[in-house]
């Protein structure tokens, strides 16, 4: 077998060589953007220019790696290409491996230089104090809805959304301990709220106890006797606590989006593959008019702008007063969505444009 299987060894070799050389022929070019970006006080990270290359190399592919995994090459190739072009801090929701913390390395890979900060609020204000180039935000969950705070942020930060994350969320049961011998689980609330029914056939006699984070669980996990925590195993591999199960969460598709925060807007996309997002106040009407939510749906629905999201929040200001936080088809700069908001702007008070982002990354 040895006589068969050293050619091909040698063939890979080849290819190794030639794989690492060109390469690093690809980073020097990157460079050489950067240096221009740097110059004209460009962003170094371009979500509409990652989502192309993405594309395109999926378009290439005949096979037989798959597109998921050409993709996840080509981000870690990304990822030390800006590297190169600038060092470059992400923050996100902490502490270490958290989903968030998951979320952030998927995106940008592990090149880049990461930073745990403790909640959203800090997240925002690291953005835009320089402290950081980006932020990685949760926003919403398949299972359990809208991340409050952070919708909330937006109203009164200028950052924008410039990329968004979906995630897989798997939650696995972390302890040192016996099955039969715990009595607390500790988690984040929406990681508990995602497995209650998990818990409750499992383990129906434990205390459900409310930690800072799921990696902050895992800790207490590991020094509590009777412990366990709820938790990805991100967590469990970090704080070195054995996974006692795994896939425990309610629902087969339990998934989280992600938005990355930065000062400066991402351009288009095009091709039908950008999303917007706004924060839209009815001031007065909305209690004075019973069609007021209708009149403000009509500019987008009338162009073909597709909604796909729209949630109400209390703007905290007077009773019953709300913003509308609202995701739309199509970039900011399209004709279509301009004239739109200039129609919306006649009778809203408030339209917040927050960002502009691939629809899929």
């Amino acid at each position: 077998m040895s006589d068969e299987l050293e050619p091909i060894r040698k063939g890979i070799d080849e290819h190794d060589r030639e794989l690492v050389r060109l390469l690093n022929s690809r980073l020097k070019l990157a460079g050489k953007i950067g240096e221009l970006k740097r110059s004209s006080g460009g962003s170094i990270y371009a979500s509409e220019r990652e989502d192309k290359v993405l594309q395109k190399v999926c378009g290439l592919n005949d096979g037989p790696i798959k597109d998921e995994a050409l993709q996840a090459i080509y981000r870690e190739i990304m990822s030390a290409a800006i590297a190169l072009e600038k060092p470059t801090s992400i923050a996100y929701l902490g502490p270490e491996a958290t989903n968030t913390h998951a979320a952030a390395i998927k995106k940008f890979g592990a090149s880049v230089d990461y930073e745990p900060l403790p909640t959203i609020a800090d997240l925002f204000t690291a953005v835009e104090k320089g402290e950081a180039d980006y932020a990685v935000i949760p926003i919403e969950n398949s299972t359990e809805g809208s991340v409050r705070e952070a919708l909330d942020s937006f109203v009164e930060s200028d950052l924008k959304i410039v990329a968004q994350i979906y995630m897989e969320i798997t939650h696995c049961l972390i302890s040192n301990s016996a099955p039969e011998t715990i009595t607390k689980v500790y988690s984040k609330d929406q990681a508990l709220a995602q497995c209650r029914n998990w818990l409750h056939r499992h383990l129906p006699h434990a205390q459900l106890i409310d930690a800072s984070s799921t990696s902050r669980a895992v800790e207490i996990a590991r020094d509590e006797e009777g412990a366990a925590a709820v938790a990805g195993d991100l967590a469990a591999h970090h704080y070195g606590v054995p996974i006692i199960d795994e896939n425990i969460q309610d629902k087969s598709d339990n998934t989280t989006r992600f938005f990355v925060l930065g000062k400066k807007p991402a351009g288009s996309v095009g091709n039908s593959r950008d999303m917007s997002s706004f924060l839209i106040s009815l001031g007065d009407q909305a209690a004075s008019n019973s069609g007021a939510l209708l009149k403000m749906l009509m500019p987008l629905a009338e162009r073909g702008i597709n909604l796909s999201k729209i949630e109400s929040r209390p703007s905290k200001k007077r009773p019953w007063d709300y913003y509308f936080f609202v995701d739309v088809s199509g970039h900011y700069q399209d004709d279509t969505m301009k004239a739109a908001l200039e129609d919306l702007s006649k009778f809203c008070p408030m339209v917040k444009w927050l960002g502009s982002y691939p629809v899929v990354n």
